[in-house]
């Protein structure tokens, strides 16, 4: 058995932008990226917003596509398409996007919530998953342990990387 798991975290980086209908979803995610690099390390109410931003956005770019017009003019969300991984990880990204918003815009964090400004680099994760939560990708071991192999390495890459610009403030 070959694991390849270079090759699975290029595959989950370039498909995205092999489909235009994704890129859309993709692109704020990639900016939301450096802007969250490219402020301070420590946790503060922005990058709770920031967080809660990117985590929203993802969140209703996975779900958009189950909205089905229905009478009226109105949309119905059906989610009987929606795999229960893909379900679970959707909510919980959003539940998770809403309340670091929410914390943001109102200067407090709820019991145990202070680790919500500290994710600067959880766009890395939405970035890595994208693909698989817009079920262009499906969840195997491989894409998993791929996303976690190369989360340190990305992290020095942009940490390193943005020294200098982030030094230049």
């Amino acid at each position: 058995m070959s694991h390849n798991y270079w090759a699975a975290f290029v595959q989950l980086i370039q498909t995205p932008f092999q489909h235009l209908e994704l890129v859309w979803g993709i692109v704020p995610l990639y900016f939301g990226l450096l802007v969250n690099e490219l402020t301070s390390a420590k946790a503060n109410f922005r990058t709770a917003i920031q967080t809660g931003f990117s985590f929203i956005w993802a969140g209703l770019q996975w779900i958009y596509p189950y909205f089905r017009p229905h009478e009226h003019g109105l949309a119905r969300l059906e989610l009987g398409a929606m795999l229960p991984v893909n379900l679970l990880v959707t909510f919980l990204v959003l539940a998770l996007g809403v309340v670091a918003l929410i914390s943001g815009v109102r200067r407090r964090y709820p019991r145990y919530g202070t680790f919500l400004g500290h994710t600067r680099f959880a766009n890395y994760f939405m970035i890595a998953i994208f693909p698989i939560q817009a079920r262009y990708l499906e969840w195997t071991w491989d894409r998993l342990i791929a996303i976690a192999l190369f989360a340190v390495p990305v992290w020095l890459v942009l940490h390193f990387g943005l020294m200098p610009i982030r030094s230049q403030k």
